[in-house]
C-alpha cells in the first residue's frame, strides 16, 4: 500500500512484517553547474509539494488518469533528489521516462542483478541523479518533453512518459528475520484543467556531474520477496500548470549554486565505509547533458550554469542534508 503523508510517499506491507514500511520525498537542491567537474552532494532545500492525481483528474490528460499517482511541480531546469527513509531492507527501482535510471535500459517491473538495476535501503540514503560511472551521477533536471533533451528522448527517440515511477520490494521475512537475529545489523544501520494547449507532461534530462555511489546489493536478488511489489508514478507539472491545475501557487525557484556557494553554505559528502559501489551504465554516460544540448542546437545555454567553489565540503556519517532555504539565499 501507498500513501500519501505530508508531502511523503510511505510505502507500507503490514502483509509482510509490521516493519516492512518506508518514505520517500523528493528534495528541492541546487542545480549544479554542467561544466564537466564532480561537484560534492548539493543540500536538500525542502521536499517538493505532492497531490494526489485522482483529486484533479477531470483537469488532466487521460493518459495520467489512466496511471495515476500524484503529480509534483517542478520549474523548468530546476533540479531534485529522492530522499529515503528506511530500517526495514527494501530493493527500490527508479525509472524515468520508462528509461531506469540506474542502467539506462528500458523499464521492467521484475528486478535484474546482471547488471542490478535496483538500489537497496537503507544503506542507499538518497539518488540524486543517473547512474553514469561508478561514484558518479548527472543531476536530475526537468525538461519540457518534445524538445530532446530528457533521457527518454534520447535513449527512445520519442517524447511519451515523462515523469518517474518507483517500485518497491520488501526483503522476505524469513531473510529479515535471519538478518536481525544473527547480527541485530538493522539496529546499527542508520535510518537513513486537461491541459492540452500545453505540452502535456516534464520529464528529466541529465545535468551536472556529481559525487555519488550507488551501492551494490549485497543480500542478493533472493532476498527480496517480489510477490509483493508498490508503484507509483510521479507526474510532473511545470509552474503554470501546477497553477492551473492545482490553484496553489508553485513553490519559488531555488537559490542559484553561485548564490549559494557566496554565502559559504555547505555541501556534503558521504561516507559509506566499506559497502561496495556499483559499476555506472555506459549507456547513460554517453547521453548528451541539458547544457551540452543547448549548445549543439545553437539555443540558449542554460543561466547560472557558471563553475562555483563547493566549499565547505562536510563529511557526512549519517544521512542528514536538507537545510530550509532562507530568504536571504533566493
Amino acid at each position: 500500500m501507498i500513501f500519501l503523508d505530508h508531502d511523503s510517499l510511505a510505502f507500507r506491507f503490514p502483509e509482510v512484517h509490521e516493519a516492512a514500511n518506508f518514505t520517500i520525498q523528493f528534495q528541492r537542491t541546487l542545480r549544479i553547474p554542467d561544466d564537466g567537474r564532480d561537484y560534492p552532494l548539493p543540500p536538500g532545500l525542502g521536499a517538493f509539494p505532492l497531490r494526489h492525481l485522482d483529486d484533479y483528474a477531470k483537469r488532466l490528460p487521460e493518459s495520467w488518469r489512466e496511471r495515476g499517482g500524484v503529480v509534483a511541480p517542478m520549474h523548468q531546469s530546476e533540479a531534485l533528489w529522492i530522499k529515503f527513509s528506511s530500517q526495514y531492507p527494501f530493493a527500490v527501482k527508479v525509472g524515468t521516462g520508462m528509461i531506469c535510471a540506474i542502467t539506462g535500459d528500458h523499464w521492467v517491473r521484475p528486478l535484474n542483478c546482471d547488471p542490478q538495476d535496483y538500489m537497496v535501503l537503507p544503506k542507499q540514503p538518497w539518488l540524486d541523479g543517473y547512474c553514469v560511472e561508478k561514484g558518479s551521477i548527472r543531476q536530475f533536471i526537468a525538461m519540457p518533453l518534445g524538445k530532446g533533451y530528457t533521457v527518454e528522448e534520447q535513449l527512445t527517440g520519442a517524447a511519451v512518459h515523462g515523469g518517474l515511477q518507483l517500485v518497491a520490494y520488501p526483503m522476505k521475512v524469513e531473510r529479515y528475520e535471519a538478518l536481525r537475529t544473527k547480527q541485530d545489523k538493522l539496529k546499527r544501520l542508520p535510518a537513513y484543467g486537461i491541459l492540452q494547449s500545453v505540452p502535456p507532461d516534464m520529464g528529466l534530462a541529465p545535468g551536472g556531474r556529481m559525487k555519488q555511489d550507488i551501492y551494490d546489493d549485497s543480500h542478493g536478488l533472493d532476498a527480496w520477496d517480489q510477490r509483493n511489489s508498490s508503484r507509483c508514478f510521479v507526474s510532473l507539472l511545470n509552474s503554470a500548470q501546477w497553477m492551473a491545475v492545482t490553484g496553489e501557487p508553485p513553490p519559488t525557484e531555488p537559490p542559484t549554486a553561485q548564490t549559494y556557494s557566496a554565502h559559504g553554505m555547505p555541501w556534503f559528502d558521504y561516507y559509506g565505509g566499506d559497502l561496495q559501489a556499483i559499476a555506472g551504465s555506459e549507456k547513460l554516460n554517453g547521453l548528451v547533458s541539458v547544457s551540452q544540448h543547448a549548445l549543439a542546437r545553437g539555443e540558449a545555454l542554460l543561466p547560472n550554469n557558471e563553475s562555483v567553489t563547493s566549499q565547505p565540503v562536510i563529511t557526512l556519517g549519517k544521512p542528514c542534508r536538507v537545510r530550509e532555504c532562507t530568504d536571504d539565499l533566493a
